[in-house]
C-alpha cells in the first residue's frame, strides 16, 4: 500500500476523491495532502442534486487534525458543476463544510476543547488565530440554538449580568425548570422580554405558555412582561427583597456609627444569616444589638422578615407579611419604613413566591458561570462573542458533529 492509498483510506474519502500526493516540508515541518477527483465522476448539483459533469476546478485548502506533532493541510482543485437547471455551483466536498477553513474533525476537535478551555487557550494549543476559532463556534452554536424547541417551556428567570466595563448589561432568560440558558440580548429594557417572546414563537412555544416570570424589582422587566406576557405570574424574587433588607440594615448601621456608635470591625458580625457566623460573631451580634436599640429593632426586622419566607402556606404569609409592614412603618426606622413601602408596592409579585416557590437562584447560578468565563477570557472582543460562550457553557445544547470510526 503507498502512502497515498493509506491516506486515501484513513480520510475516509469514499469513491469520488483520492489522495495524489504526500508532501512532508516546510519549516517548521507539516504535513499536506493534496487531493483529486476521481477522473470521469459526476457530481450532485448542490441545488437540484442531479448529477452534473465537471465545469471546471478552483483549489481550497483546509486545516486537518495534526499529523502526529505536526501541522496536517488537506489541499484540492474543488470542482464545479455545470446544471441545465441552475448554472455553475461549487459541489460540497465530503470532508469538510461550506465555507470552513478547517476539516469537520478539525472542527469537532475546537467544539470539545471549548468546553475546557477559552479561546484564546485554543488558539495557543492548534497554533491558529482566534478569530478563525470563533467563526466554527459560532456556526455550531447558532445552528444548535436554531435547533431548540421551547414548547415545553413554562417557567421562566429573568435577570441582568454584566458583560463589560461601563455599565454595559446584558439581559438573560433562563428555562427555571430545565435550569438552561435561552436567550441572551443586549440591554436590561422592557424589550429584552420582547425579543424573548419573538424567539418563543420561533422555537416552537407561544408567549401564553408561560406561567410565572422570577425576577427582582426592575420597573423595565416589570414592563416588558406585563407587555409581552399579561397571562404569566409575576414573581418576585425572595432574595432580592432579602437583599433589601439586608440594605435597609447596613444604612441603620452607618447611620449609628456616623452618630458615634463604636461599630468599628462590626461589618461582618451584622451581614448575613447568622448560622452561617462563627460562635464569636454570633455574640458579637447579639452584644452590639442589645447595646444599641435602633440596631436591634433593624435586626429583628430582618429576621423576621426572613422568618415569614418560611410560612406554610399563601394565606399565613399574607398576614403575616401585612403585620410586618406595618411594625416596620412603626419603627421610626426610615430605611425599614422605605423598605415596607417597597413591599406594598410589589405586593401580588412577593406574594406570588408563595403559590409557585419560584425564585431566581438558578439564574444567579448560571450568571455565575458565564462571570467565571468571561474572566477566564479576560473579557471578549463583542457581544456575539459573550453571547456564544455563555450558550456553550449554559445553553445546554446538543450539537452535530463527525464522529470518528
Amino acid at each position: 500500500m503507498t502512502p497515498e492509498e493509506l491516506f486515501t483510506a484513513a480520510l475516509g474519502l469514499g469513491r469520488q476523491w483520492r489522495v495524489s500526493e504526500c508532501r512532508f516540508e516546510g519549516e517548521p515541518k507539516r504535513l499536506e495532502l493534496r487531493l483529486e477527483h476521481v477522473p470521469g465522476e459526476h457530481f450532485e448539483c448542490p441545488q437540484c442534486k442531479a448529477l452534473c459533469g465537471v465545469h471546471d476546478t478552483i483549489e481550497r485548502r483546509w486545516r486537518h487534525l495534526n499529523f502526529f506533532q505536526y501541522r496536517c493541510e488537506l489541499v484540492a482543485k474543488v470542482p464545479r458543476t455545470w446544471c441545465r437547471t441552475d448554472g455553475v455551483h461549487q459541489v460540497q466536498v465530503p470532508w469538510a463544510r461550506e465555507g470552513s477553513g478547517f476539516t469537520l474533525l478539525m472542527e469537532a476537535l475546537v467544539m470539545f476543547l471549548s468546553a475546557e478551555m477559552p479561546v484564546d487557550g485554543i488558539a495557543d494549543l492548534l497554533q491558529e488565530t482566534d478569530t478563525r476559532l470563533w467563526r466554527v463556534l459560532i456556526h455550531y452554536v447558532q445552528q444548535a440554538q436554531a435547533r431548540r424547541d421551547w414548547s415545553a417551556v413554562r417557567r421562566i428567570a429573568v435577570d441582568e449580568t454584566s458583560a463589560r466595563r461601563g455599565h454595559r448589561y446584558v439581559t438573560n432568560v433562563l428555562d427555571c425548570d430545565g435550569a438552561r440558558l435561552l436567550l441572551m440580548v443586549e440591554g436590561r429594557s422592557a424589550e429584552a422580554l420582547g425579543s424573548f417572546a419573538q424567539a418563543l414563537r420561533e422555537h416552537g412555544g407561544d408567549p401564553a405558555q408561560i406561567q410565572a416570570i422570577a425576577m427582582d424589582m426592575s420597573p423595565a422587566y416589570v414592563k416588558g412582561a406585563t407587555e409581552h406576557f399579561p397571562h404569566a405570574k409575576i414573581v418576585f424574587d425572595k432574595f432580592h427583597v432579602m437583599l433589601l433588607a439586608g440594605q435597609a440594615l447596613e444604612t441603620v448601621r452607618r447611620q449609628l456609627q456616623h452618630e458615634g456608635a463604636e461599630l468599628k470591625g462590626s461589618l461582618w458580625s451584622l451581614r448575613g444569616n447568622a448560622w452561617n457566623l462563627s460562635a464569636e460573631r454570633q455574640k458579637q451580634r447579639r452584644d452590639l444589638c442589645a447595646q444599641y436599640t435602633k440596631l436591634g429593632r433593624a435586626m429583628t426586622l430582618r429576621e423576621t422578615l426572613q422568618a415569614i419566607y418560611a410560612s406554610p402556606d399563601h394565606g399565613t404569609a399574607e398576614s403575616q407579611l401585612q403585620w410586618w409592614c406595618g411594625w416596620a412603618l412603626r419603627s421610626r426606622l426610615e430605611p425599614f419604613r422605605t423598605l415596607a413601602k417597597t413591599v406594598r408596592q410589589h405586593w401580588e409579585g412577593i406574594l406570588a413566591y408563595f403559590d409557585s416557590g419560584l425564585t431566581s437562584a438558578a439564574i444567579e447560578a448560571i450568571n455565575g458561570i458565564i462571570q467565571l468565563a468571561k474572566r477566564i477570557a479576560r473579557g471578549f472582543k463583542n457581544f456575539i462573542y459573550f453571547r456564544t460562550a455563555a450558550y456553550l457553557r449554559a445553553g445546554c445544547l446538543r450539537f452535530e458533529l463527525p464522529v470518528i470510526n
